[in-house]
């Protein structure tokens, strides 16, 4: 069972341990829909007690706070105790309510309930088998934004799946990262190299480590005649030279490329590059111990593996049953284990970045048709104005003209001729201006501009996939 990491002075507190009277208080006022902004400051220590013994999610999305109560705190509410708690492993319980209303279990005793039997474990199972069935059939799945809860239950639905060896025949689960903060995970083939059955045996695993530097490696030679590298003992720097040449000569002979070390952290290292498949993973030998006066720790070396972006292992040190030189194999097999993640990591970025560049093309496509849109609906009321403006006109010259009717004679002579000039002048202009005494036909739109098209691209970038709009 798993165990809270937690001491109340010389008492263990377990996952499963009883809720004090603030803590049920607190998940049945959860659980009947309390807000967390409602709380009082000292109800927060509760639940997070609550969230330790898995009752309760808690997260946060922008400042504000979520409460979940989880299926294990809905079954302690209703049962009185946790799921697993190891005094009710029968499964068997008799409910009753105590003074306060709550409810409250008492034994029954039977034979245990297997571990695989209990509530939380087929919950977990059944996630398993369905995930499993996903990958077979998908290939991967992933999840775009899941929240930290989602991504630790995600973890231990791979576990379990692991432990009771639901993945199919050959296969291994294994997860990934995807995009900003998404989780990938795929079927790879055979089993993970960490595991106990991939771990290689010593006379498989053992690389011959040569005992004089002859024709050595042009990168190992490169740290032999400089003077500012493996500035430690004469018989230690050898020692690290024959190490660096055994790894590089087994590297070549498995098809790697070795190169000159990038860099180095200290004038007391040295070291090389292998690249595998394009990768190139830096391995230094040091000396583990250079200021003790002890003449075995001061004799130990070290190899490290750069980490990069792999969170595994990456330190190999001499010991009393081992020395560097049994380890190359391992260091070898961790490389090449690492480059195996990185191809899945870089395939797996290419196609989120092809996924990507679809969806920005497809949004782009989106954007440029309601940007066209926006421009002939502007030419579209432009000219309704103009004949609005033009009926008006026309209207005003029909007035004008029965006004000079009704004069009577009272405009002649150079008045009358400047009146009717205007209103001749009045026509052709209102006659000009009406769209409809144009050529009709569809308005060619201009091809839209970037700014034209950010109001329709929902935070995409008009200048490319991989640009946010600022």
């Amino acid at each position: 069972m798993q165990r809270m990491a937690v001491r109340c002075g010389l008492v263990r507190v377990h996952r499963w341990s009883a809720l004090n009277d603030r803590q049920h208080v607190l998940l049945e006022s959860l659980a009947a829909g309390k807000k967390p902004h409602a709380w009082a400051p000292g109800e927060w220590p509760s639940a997070y007690a609550l969230r330790d013994r898995g009752l309760l999610k808690i997260s946060r999305d922008a400042g504000d706070v979520h409460t979940e109560v989880t299926e294990a705190g809905r079954f302690y509410l209703h049962h009185g105790h946790h799921p697993d708690d190891p005094a009710f492993a029968d499964g068997v319980v008799q409910a009753s309510t105590d003074s306060g209303g709550r409810h409250q279990a008492t034994k029954r005793k039977g034979s245990p309930t297997p571990y695989n039997e209990r509530p939380i474990a087929r919950v977990r199972r059944a996630k398993a088998r369905e995930l499993v069935e996903r990958l077979a059939a998908e290939g991967h799945v992933r999840f775009v934004d899941p929240s930290d809860d989602e991504v630790a239950e995600w973890r231990r639905v791979v576990n379990y799946a692991k432990r009771h060896g639901l993945e199919p025949p050959g296969k291994r689960i294994e997860k990934v990262g995807f995009g900003a903060r998404g989780l990938e995970m795929f079927l790879a083939e055979g089993p993970h190299p960490n595991s106990r059955s991939q771990r290689p045996k010593t006379d498989i695993s053992a690389v011959p480590v040569p005992t004089r530097l002859n024709s050595p490696h042009r990168a190992v030679a490169a740290i032999r005649e400089h003077e500012g590298q493996l500035v430690i003992p004469p018989a230690l720097r050898r020692r690290s030279l024959l190490i660096l040449q055994a790894l590089a000569a087994e590297a070549v002979r498995r098809g790697y490329e070795v190169t000159e070390g990038r860099s180095y952290y200290s004038l007391r290292e040295g070291g090389v590059d292998v690249v595998v498949d394009g990768f190139a993973y830096t391995v230094t030998v040091r000396q583990e111990f250079p200021q003790s006066t002890n003449p075995d720790r001061a004799a130990r070396l070290a190899i490290e593996l750069d980490h990069g972006r792999s969170s595994r292992p990456g330190r190999w040190r001499d010991r009393k049953g081992r020395t560097l030189e049994d380890s190359l194999g391992v260091v070898l097999g961790e490389i090449e284990a690492r480059a195996l993640a990185d191809a899945q990591r870089r395939e797996n970025e290419e196609r989120a970045r092809a996924e990507r560049e679809v969806r920005w093309r497809a949004a782009m496509k989106e954007a440029k048709e309601r940007a066209v849109r926006n421009q002939l609906a502007g030419v579209l009321r432009e000219e309704a104005r103009r004949w609005r403006e033009a009926v008006a006109l026309g209207e005003y010259c029909d007035a004008l003209e029965r006004r000079l009717a009704e004069s009577g004679g009272a405009l002649v002579g150079p008045a009358l001729e400047s009146a009717v000039r205007w209103l001749e002048w009045a026509r052709e202009y209102g006659k000009e201006t009406d769209p409809l005494n144009q050529p009709l036909g569809m308005p060619v739109p201009s091809d839209p501009k970037p700014e034209e098209l950010k109001p329709y691209l929902k935070g995409w970038s008009p200048y490319g996939p991989e640009r946010q709009d600022g």
